[in-house]
């Protein structure tokens, strides 16, 4: 499939005059005046209309339905960006299968003082220490509800940042207050055990407290898949564990994976090219362990078509970005599905569905 002259004209603007522009200031400041622009831009018929014919790309071998839920496409937008679920309406005519808000705390965060947010362009990456901020799950909820969405809608959970959850009981009831909040909004739900960046770090890496945490979200469970958030910085053996007894608890899929805390950069944990490796690994070690047990979703590192391409063979149903849309420019979306149609097509699958793990058959 020929790339379209609009792709090319869009990709030479923004790698050219607006990334230069935009990589002088801020990234916070840059993150929030996006924020607030492609908010504004969801609120007209007119802006969608342009966004779309600007970004968007469909094609039926794209389509999938996991669990029930069907998905256009398998190019995400991962929890971290639209962190108080502004960008819901703009974001499928940017081209998205689907989004991820939050992560949304059972309480309001203001989240870690700045600076919070760095790039590193030499590694592709960027050093996030944002430490959970958003409006609190009651909060978001209530501007959620009853309102109907045009792609598959995630909702990312995790304790509030503050000392008041580190004890293992408290940290659960926050987690509980959030998943309620959320009772029937949001197409699944994903519990997010891996935030680098918060009070008490990560807790429920340990299998007894993520029993409990998991048996206490099983009494108030709801019919929406769920899935957990990893840490890359795991072990074999603790990525193992934790896998066990998330088949224990029905979990229906992983997320592989979240921001590494193993660098020498300062405060946070890294994103992008910086975590690709130990993404892909532990995405190949579920998936040659478990086999199609878990539905995977790949995160971290996706930068291009051969990029996506890659976690798919290897056992990825979806994937998740944020910083290749950064670094690459917001095209990339519709440049990574239209290219991962005609591989798909070069290589006689029918849809996404029939090249998930076939690397490792």
């Amino acid at each position: 499939m020929s790339e379209p002259l609009k792709t090319q004209v869009i990709r030479r603007l923004y790698q050219l005059v607006l990334k230069p522009i935009l990589f002088r200031f801020d990234p916070e400041d840059v993150h929030d005046v996006m924020t607030n622009l492609g908010s504004k831009l969801g609120q007209f018929k007119i802006s969608r209309f342009i966004t779309r014919s600007l970004f968007d790309f469909k094609h039926a071998n794209l389509e999938q339905t996991i669990k029930g839920i069907r998905f256009e496409n398998p190019i995400g937008l991962a929890a971290g960006f639209d962190k108080n679920a502004n960008l819901l309406t703009i974001l499928p005519d940017v081209g998205f299968g689907f989004e991820e808000i939050g992560s949304v705390t059972g309480e309001p965060c203001s989240g870690n003082a700045r600076p919070r947010l760095w790039r590193h362009p030499n590694e592709k990456s960027l050093r996030v220490y944002y430490g959970l901020k958003n409006n609190g799950a009651k909060a978001i909820a209530k501007d959620m509800d009853n309102r109907i969405f045009r792609f598959p809608v995630g909702i990312s959970l995790a304790k509030t940042n503050c000392a008041a959850t580190v004890e293992t009981d408290a940290a659960i009831a926050d987690y509980l207050n959030a998943y309620e909040a959320f009772h029937k909004i949001g197409d699944y739900v994903t519990i997010n055990i891996s935030c680098p960046n918060a009070f008490g770090g990560q807790p429920f890496t340990d299998t007894v407290r993520l029993d409990r945490l998991l048996s206490a979200i099983d009494r108030v469970r709801d019919a929406r898949p769920i899935f957990l958030k990893l840490s890359p910085d795991l072990s074999e053996s603790e990525l193992q564990a934790i896998a066990e007894v998330a088949l224990t608890h029905k979990i229906d899929g992983l997320i592989t994976s979240n921001l590494t805390k193993e660098h020498t950069h300062g405060d946070g944990g890294l994103s992008g090219k910086a975590v690709e490796a130990k993404s892909i690994a532990q995405l190949v070690y579920l998936r040659k362990q478990f086999g199609s047990t878990f539905i995977l979703i790949a995160c971290g590192g996706v930068f291009t078509v051969e990029d996506a391409y890659h976690r798919i063979r290897h056992g990825a149903s979806l994937i998740q970005l944020i910083t290749g849309m950064i670094y690459q420019g917001p095209q990339v979306i519709g440049e990574i599905n239209r290219g991962l149609a005609a591989l798909l097509e070069r290589d006689g699958f029918n849809s996404i569905s029939d090249a998930v793990g076939i690397d490792l058959k």
